[in-house]
């Protein structure tokens, strides 16, 4: 049996938490079956993958989007729809997907966005949800004042019902945590809701391993998609392969021990995450001692990028997060609203490094308590601050955090699950 595989962003490279999940379960699925893709490009640079990508597949179409954010809310108002559906709306997309259809014995469907294009009657759809959306966006809502509440309550409400209506006409509805799962559930969806979980690659992500070390050059002198640096000094971005980090070298040598959040940098809980650890958390652990905190990612936003000082860089894109994890004293997942399993959370605990985390950063993660998890402000830089001032007790910390990880969160065993519910054998 022959699969689609239809998403919002193509599934490469796996630089970012949905399209690390989204590859990883392409190449499961491709291992074992010829897989179409038909998918969404929002990036350039992701519109002629290389072949190390396309060979795995039976087919490959790309679809470029570029709708607005403004022209999908003003569709959105006119047709009643979340702008979550109609910000993917596309008819090129739903022609190539009727395209592929007729050729394949069942769907895979990765994101909520992509579940407008299923075809009534067609072959069996997997509806790989990831996280429940409309509860991400009943939580920004809480946050928000004026029209932007109301907003963000329009699109709680409606896309909360058409995720249950996808629900109820799939074989199978995904998220990435029993959390998510247990969350959908009780929202009332029917059908067979289940939980498939992120995994790592704690081969890749070892600290034994071979990678670019940032205390030379992250990016490898690639330009714009390799170092990418703000600093106090160097207010905007530079793409000079001779850039380092403005902790490394002296500065390292005199006992300034770095911290480091990675993520995408343009999205919201993420830029939440480090304005609140910029703002409120690291001045509380500088009354202490001296630190660095790198703000590790790509399209760093303005406000991201505001918050670049002496004492805090902005990286922008890296070639390789490896080294910004091995340099990190302590790793921080400060996020106030997250949903799922963090990707982040993981690759720092398969470095071996400490990890700090908010509650919502650490929720759906099986971590045993081998990372710390802190709630206020006060109570994460405490928990950094005893990291720092114990490094044989944090170095300890980091070794059971890659235990965990490798007994815990391989890749083929979380996926396993797939092969029964799309019919699929090894």
């Amino acid at each position: 049996m022959s699969l689609l595989f239809l998403a919002h962003r193509v599934p490469f490279p796996p630089d970012r938490g949905d399209k690390i999940r989204s590859f990883h379960i392409l190449q499961y699925l491709a291992q074992r079956t010829p897989v179409h893709l038909v998918a969404f490009a929002d990036d350039k640079a992701d519109f002629d993958p290389p072949a190390v990508f396309t060979d795995m597949l039976a087919s490959c179409t790309i679809i470029p989007r570029a709708k607005s954010q403004t022209r999908a809310a003003v569709e959105a108002l006119a047709t009643g729809k979340p702008v979550s559906l109609t910000a993917f709306a596309h008819p090129a997309m739903q022609a190539a997907v009727d395209r592929v259809v007729p050729q394949v014995g069942g769907v895979y469907c990765f994101s909520g966005q992509m579940a407008q294009y299923l075809p009534a009657g067609g072959p069996p759809v997997v509806m790989d949800f990831v996280d429940m959306d409309s509860a991400k966006f009943a939580g920004f809502a809480e946050d928000a004042r004026g029209p932007m509440r109301w907003m963000m309550r329009r699109e709680a409400r409606l896309l909360g019902a058409f995720e249950r209506e996808i629900a109820a006409r799939v074989s199978a509805s995904l998220f990435v945590s029993e959390a998510e799962a247990a969350l959908f559930r009780d929202s009332g969806a029917q059908g067979r809701v289940l939980a498939v979980e992120n995994g790592i690659d704690s081969v890749k992500f070892d600290p034994t391993a071979s990678f670019l070390n940032p205390s030379r050059h992250p990016g490898g002198g690639r330009g714009p998609i390799g170092e990418v640096a703000v600093t106090a000094h160097n207010p905007s971005l530079s793409t000079s392969p001779d850039w380092t980090p403005a902790f490394a070298g002296g500065e390292q040598e005199v006992g300034r021990p770095v911290l480091v959040f990675t993520g995408q940098m343009d999205y919201r809980p993420n830029i939440d995450a480090v304005t609140w650890f910029a703002r409120d958390i690291l001045p509380l652990i500088r009354r202490h001692r001296p630190v660095h905190f790198a703000i590790v990612g790509r399209a760093p936003t303005s406000a991201v990028q505001a918050l670049a000082s002496d004492d805090v860089t902005v990286t922008g894109a890296v070639d390789d997060v490896r080294g910004w994890l091995a340099a990190a004293e302590v790793c921080v997942a400060p996020l106030k609203l997250a949903r799922g399993i963090q990707n982040k959370v993981l690759e720092a605990m398969a470095m071996a490094r400490p990890v700090v985390a908010s509650a919502a950063a650490a929720e759906g993660i099986d971590h045993a308590g081998t990372i710390r998890v802190a709630e206020t402000a006060a109570a994460f830089a405490a928990e950094v601050i005893a990291l720092l001032e114990a490094p044989k007790d944090a170095a300890r910390l980091g070794e059971t955090a890659r235990a965990q990880v490798i007994r815990r969160y391989g890749w083929a065993a979380r996926l396993a699950p797939l092969d029964a519910l799309l019919g699929l054998s090894a």
